[in-house]
């Protein structure tokens, strides 16, 4: 909810005045604003027959004033007050649309006793949605968590996994073998459980790990990585047959899983920022500081001391300033041609923060270098 409760108008309503992270659940009012988000969903996409409120993280519930003051009066438990306000959100979207059926997060609820769960009514109103994103996920723990929503009268549950995001917040090349090892190992806790329980899975795609943080991958870039993990998926598995059949699909030669690199282009849509892209991350910032911090030249005869007064020795400018000139022209080259593609797909505000993030900081030192050059 960080992206309402950011605002000045509803920040009223945070659970803890100075975060916008969660909704205070005692006032009529954050209902009535959940209400009005699902409303405008809804109106977009009518034909939904799930609908997800969301629920994950939820870290700081109970440390408001007035949670405080709730879970003070007698048999009042956090477990009580999570469980309470998924049931309103829950209800709110099964009396509005009775077709629908509203999926939550599941991880408020894996501590949570089985009698709380289970007295809660909850089960009855919602389908657990179990994410897990690591490549080592343990297939046992999942198999006997899925067993206790069981018990507590869930009767489906969703799977969510991710084929791009959850390796690193500022990641900006996806590494493919990663996410297929994490549906692997969900193909396996999917044949080890009941066969009627798995309602669906969800491959979530991380734009950010939250409103705050920067951009990780960008879509085209992970396109290949939703590929491969969409047709482990559909085959059970994947092999040799299946990596050929996705290349076929991607238009790519030689598709890596278990490194970064992937200069080839491919003729998948975005496929020619995927590239440029990896260029970007694997040369940029390493070629400015080898020329930077590890040419003797530079270092020796044109360190900030010497930038700062303008001063340089007239042999050492021959044996650097061309390499330092050329470099600059071969990444602003590199840099039209990505920003020329991004802007196809990307907003304006899109493009603009990954090149302050990715690349402007490299390419601002080189050119600071070659116009004090210049001016010595």
């Amino acid at each position: 909810l960080q992206f309402v409760l950011k605002h000045k108008e509803f920040a009223h309503l945070r659970e803890v005045k100075v975060f916008p992270n969660a909704l205070n659940p005692h006032k009529e009012e954050s209902r009535a604003l959940v209400k009005a988000m699902i409303d405008q969903v809804m109106a977009l996409h009518e034909d939904v027959k799930w609908f997800h409120i969301g629920c994950d993280e939820v870290y700081y519930l109970g440390e408001g004033e007035e949670s405080k003051q709730w879970l003070q009066q007698q048999d009042n438990t956090l477990e009580k007050l999570c469980l309470s306000h998924i049931r309103a959100v829950a209800s709110c979207v099964a009396s509005s649309y009775p077709a629908v059926t509203p999926i939550v997060w599941d991880d408020m609820l894996r501590g949570m006793s089985e009698e709380a769960l289970a007295e809660s009514g909850v089960p009855q109103l919602v389908q657990p949605m179990i994410w897990d994103y690591a490549a080592d996920l343990d297939v046992e723990g999942k198999v006997q968590l899925i067993e206790k929503y069981r018990r507590c009268g869930f009767s489906k549950v969703w799977f969510a996994s991710a084929f791009k995001g959850a390796t690193g917040v500022n990641q900006s090349l996806t590494l493919i073998g990663h996410h297929l090892k994490n549906h692997l190992q969900w193909l396996q806790v999917a044949s080890s459980s009941p066969g009627d329980v798995l309602e669906g899975i969800a491959l979530t795609g991380w734009q950010r790990y939250d409103h705050f943080s920067v951009l990780c991958e960008l879509l085209p870039v992970a396109i290949p990585s939703l590929a491969v993990c969409l047709q482990a998926l559909e085959n059970g598995g994947y092999s040799e047959k299946i990596k050929e059949n996705v290349e076929k699909l991607l238009g790519m030669s030689n598709l890596e899983t278990d490194t970064f690199m992937s200069t080839n282009l491919g003729t998948f849509p975005g496929s020619n920022i995927l590239p440029l892209v990896t260029q970007v991350s694997f040369y940029l910032k390493s070629s400015v500081d080898e020329l930077l911090d590890r040419n003797r030249y530079v270092t020796g005869w044109f360190s900030p001391y010497h930038r700062k007064r303008k001063i340089i020795h007239p042999i050492i400018i021959h044996h650097f300033q061309p390499d330092a000139v050329s470099l600059l022209s071969k990444w602003n080259a590199v840099v039209q041609d990505l920003q020329a593609a991004m802007e196809q797909v990307f907003h304006k505000c899109t493009v603009e923060e990954w090149m302050e993030e990715n690349v402007h900081p490299s390419l601002q030192k080189l050119q600071q270098v070659v116009d004090d050059l210049d001016e010595a």
